[in-house]
């Protein structure tokens, strides 16, 4: 009786179990079922892609030059004791300069490999996202990112590594694109679209500084893998929830979606291409002074390595900062980001100026705080106007759009730690910081032929109330509708219409009492 007893309790106790899995399962799906949760969910995803995306490119920075160091002395050693058993110490010396010359250029290649590919997969991702939708390219970029990152972790030569830096430049421009274009194409309204590329800017740039002395902790104590499975491991969970939450392979509203603009066609829009050199000219002091502010730093400062590794750490404070008061102005002031923008770059040129002036490391924390205060300004305010002037003037779909911007970081970025280094040697520290702060300042009044079409800007991004010819694209139509419909008291269920196999009933009969669209 007691073996039957405890059986039961046993039989219930699994039954109770069963019943609260399939009762927050229930309350997944439901969640997933309100577009408010969905967007929220999809928004975290996205968030972690980009964290993650940012940590693996600055994470290698405290890890990569002396894991080279040490593989580059270990063969010239054995290459020397070999080839060269009686060489005087005098030509050793030589020798050692010649290979600090060629490390620097491996380490300079390495970290501009991932910009560089970057770059060039970019107009291809952006093209690839508006003909699938968002969801399977930010797979991609996941799937892609996870492996390049396991091939960091057990890299062992110069190759390799080069190899998985490349590879990582081909994940970013599938996630970070597609990520960027899926908070568009969910957020629709101008505040709510501006709060959520902030928030994810915010993730962006918590990535891009804790990722040093992150990577430089574990590496010491823990050795070269553990960072990088860390973010594997990471990467992973995001990859699957994505598939969980968002199910890529059974979403079928990329069929409704509408052919959107030729990636050429946006570059040569006036508009689009004054945002893209502002975000290339906004970023350019941060990627110029990430490869060559240590050496600097060393020669005129004499800091110390824990300085030298937490330069650019007090700056996530005045960039969250930057992004958490441009959110709230353009939410009061929409037409005027624009002003937000220039002001930005105004106070990146300044800032970069005053670099060269600091003597002391206290000193230089104020500038690069000022830098990076002005890169959240420019972001924040010119990310949302991209797929802004997408709605208005072409259709709404954002891939190609924010690959454009992807192209614009990725320029600066690749140019950065190979040009930047011939910069300094060639003209000095003070030329660089002094021409970099001149071109921002110059750039800045560039930003005025934005001020009649952010004038347009209502609370909703709406093209019927903006354009004379008809909508674009059943997206445009939808969304025409459902404004229509919130404005009239009642709203469509879910996302859009419903869609039956054969034709767009619902929106056929709310069309009846309208114009036809054709």
């Amino acid at each position: 009786m007691d073996g039957e007893g405890g059986s039961f309790r046993l039989a219930k106790s699994a039954a109770v179990k069963l019943s609260e899995m399939g009762e927050r399962t229930k309350q997944l799906g439901s969640a997933m079922r309100d577009p408010h949760q969905q967007k929220r969910i999809i928004l975290v995803i996205v968030c972690v892609a980009l964290l993650l995306d940012n940590m693996l490119y600055m994470v290698i920075v405290p890890i990569i030059p002396d894991y080279l160091a040490d593989l580059e002395s270990e063969q010239s050693e054995h290459v020397h004791l070999v080839l060269h058993p009686n060489t005087s110490s005098a030509n050793s010396t030589n020798q050692d300069n010649i290979n600090k010359d060629n490390l620097d250029i491996q380490i300079g290649v390495l970290f501009a490999s991932k910009a560089i590919l970057q770059l060039l997969v970019n107009p291809l991702s952006g093209t690839f996202i508006d003909r699938v939708g968002y969801d399977i390219p930010l797979l991609i970029g996941l799937t892609v990112m996870f492996v390049s990152t396991c091939i960091f972790a057990f890299a062992e030569n110069y190759a390799t590594l080069f190899v998985a830096r490349s590879l990582q430049g081909l994940g970013s421009a599938f996630a970070d694109t597609s990520g960027f274009a899926m908070i568009a194409d969910k957020y629709t309204e101008e505040a709510e679209r501006s709060r959520a590329l902030g928030i994810s800017l915010a993730f962006i740039s918590f990535g891009s500084l804790v990722a040093p002395p992150f990577g430089g902790v574990l590496y010491e104590f823990a050795g070269k893998r553990v960072p990088f499975i860390v973010l594997a491991s990471v990467c992973l969970v995001d990859g699957v929830l994505l598939l969980t939450v968002i199910k890529p392979f059974s979403n079928r509203t990329r069929e409704n979606m509408p052919v959107g603009t030729p990636i050429y066609r946006l570059m040569i829009d006036p508009y689009i291409a004054v945002v893209a050199g502002a975000l290339t000219m906004a970023n350019i002091p941060l990627a110029f002074l990430e490869p060559t502010i240590a050496n600097w730093m060393e020669t005129t400062m004499h800091s110390t390595q824990w300085e030298m590794g937490l330069t650019w750490l007090p700056a996530f404070f005045p960039h969250v900062l930057g992004v958490y008061i441009t959110v709230k102005l353009a939410a009061k002031n929409p037409h005027l980001q624009w002003f937000y923008g220039a002001l930005g770059m105004v106070i990146i040129g300044a800032s970069s100026c005053t670099v060269p002036a600091c003597k002391t490391f206290g000193q230089l924390i104020a500038p690069l705080c000022g830098i990076c205060f002005g890169i959240a300004l420019v972001d924040t305010a010119l990310l949302p106007t991209l797929a802004f002037l997408v709605d208005v003037r072409h259709v709404s779909v954002y891939g190609s759009v924010y690959a454009i911007a992807d192209i614009s970081y990725s320029i600066a970025y690749a140019m950065g730690p190979i040009v930047a280094g011939q910069i300094v040697h060639n003209l000095g520290f003070v030329q660089l910081n002094l021409g970099m702060g001149l071109v921002n300042v110059l750039y800045a009044p560039a930003l005025l032929l934005l001020r009649n079409v952010c004038q347009m800007k209502p609370s909703y991004s709406e093209r019927d109330n903006l354009l004379d010819e008809a909508p674009q694209g059943l997206y445009d139509t939808i969304k025409m509708e459902e404004v229509r419909a919130k404005k009239k008291g009642y709203s469509s269920a879910g996302n859009c219409l419903s869609v039956d196999e054969n034709g767009f009933d619902s929106f056929r009969a709310q069309q009846s009492s309208g114009p036809e669209y054709t």
